[in-house]
């Protein structure tokens, strides 16, 4: 399948630090064969280095990933646009044409406190809430 004909999908988050970017590169990873995967914020700051350590233990290198705005993707045709945090969601742009918009919120890993490992847990259960709920999510798309 050429990437022509891959369906566009847009993870949106409040930062674009963590849960979109996590999003990106799982689905990237299980289907990209099948999508062509975006993320990005209304807020955009950084990429969140637990993110990246976390998505390297499963061997997904989103360290080149950078935090973009939704401004970004003006004019761009998505057939999926997925808000993954309450925010994102209440404060949405609309990206007309998209074929879906599904909203399923995560709890934000960057409020976690703790010692690093602690931290560095509650990325891995947000990861793995992520990575479950996509593939029951796009399995079949």
């Amino acid at each position: 399948m050429t990437d022509k004909h891959k369906m566009k999908v847009l993870f949106l988050c409040t930062h674009n630090s963590a849960r979109s970017q996590m999003a990106e590169g799982l689905l990237r990873n299980l289907y990209g064969d099948k999508f062509e995967v975006y993320s990005a914020g209304t807020e955009p700051s950084r990429v969140n280095p637990y993110a990246t350590e976390v998505m390297d233990e499963v061997g997904i290198d989103i360290s080149a990933h950078t935090s973009k705005s939704t401004d970004y993707f003006d004019g761009t045709k998505m057939d999926y646009v997925v808000t993954v945090c309450d925010n994102a969601k209440e404060s949405c742009p609309t990206f007309p044409g998209a074929r879906h918009i599904i909203h399923k919120s995560f709890r934000d890993p960057s409020q976690f406190r703790g010692k690093d490992e602690e931290v560095l847990n509650g990325f891995r259960i947000i990861r793995d809430e992520i990575k479950t709920w996509i593939e029951d999510e796009f399995k079949d798309s």
